[in-house]
């Protein structure tokens, strides 16, 4: 056999949340990021506009408020 392995992402480096290499997360045309409103070309999970710091920064802040709640109540 003598085809090509397809190329597979390497794994997320400690900080990282998002594969930024995969396609979905880009786009041909800019839009204003939902929270700076910078232009970018990059996407979030939700295919929104979204610059990869202020995407991972929003995750690193749910995810905070998620185990506070959770430390809080014992429910999410």
């Amino acid at each position: 056999m003598t085809g090509r392995r397809p190329r597979r992402a390497p794994p997320p480096v400690a900080g990282q949340l998002l594969d930024w290499t995969d396609a979905k997360h880009w786009a041909r045309t800019q839009a204003p990021c939902r929270y700076c409103r910078k232009p970018t070309f990059l996407r979030d999970d939700e295919r929104l506009p979204a610059d990869k710091v202020c995407a991972e920064q929003a995750i690193t802040q749910r995810a905070a408020r998620a185990a506070s709640t959770y430390q809080q109540n014992g429910t999410l």
